[in-house]
């Protein structure tokens, strides 16, 4: 399965399809969208880190934060603006499998992506079309693999699944918490950028 690009949504891939240019929005735009990703409580003292340039570059300090809790824009180039806001153990996982390491998760790791992520529709059970909505959600990393290799890997029927990064075999455990509903959606970005 091919989702978070994140995550998600992070990988070498994804930066190969990168435009050159990463200059199409402001450090003001990308912080308002990853305000959006999670919780006030998260958000309001996190660090905002913009992705790096390469998949073992830096990742550059949009905003510096006094929580353990790192926010992040959606991924430029991407479709959909899918904003994360990650704890530590969650952002350091991401880093190594963004830079090909294997990851040594020992802990549990959360996120939070309030916006959603679009994944394939490969149940069509909502829909009719290629991509599916996962509402917002959380994110658990961190879960005995081979538990989680028993759990729903489908993320399009709209419930709990499990995914990886692409090109990674490490599973994380996604819980959608609601419902994706357009008109939230458009309020609450309105509500974000002023």
């Amino acid at each position: 399965m091919k989702s978070i690009a994140f995550l998600i949504l992070i990988t070498a891939v994804s930066y190969a399809q990168m435009p050159a240019s990463r200059t199409s929005k402001s450090d003001a735009e990308k912080i308002a969208s990853a305000m959006r990703a999670g919780p006030k409580f998260v958000t309001q003292n996190a660090t905002v880190l913009d992705w790096p340039s390469s998949p073992s570059g830096e990742f550059h300090v949009l905003r510096a934060g006094t929580s353990g809790w790192t926010c992040l824009p959606g991924l430029p180039g991407f479709a959909h603006d899918d904003p994360g806001c990650f704890d530590q153990v969650f952002l350091e996982f991401m880093k190594d499998s963004m830079a090909g390491r294997t990851p040594n998760v020992q802990n549990v790791g959360i996120s939070y992506m309030y916006g959603g992520f679009w994944v394939p529709n490969k149940s069509e059970a909502r829909g009719s079309g290629n991509e599916f909505h996962v509402g917002p959600h959380i994110m658990i990393i961190g879960l005995d693999q081979k538990i989680m290799q028993t759990l729903n890997h489908d993320g399009s029927n709209g419930e709990p699944y499990v995914n990886h990064l692409p090109g990674r075999s490490e599973l994380f455990l996604v819980i959608p918490i609601r419902e994706w509903n357009d008109g939230q959606a458009v309020g609450a970005v309105s509500a974000a950028t002023r």
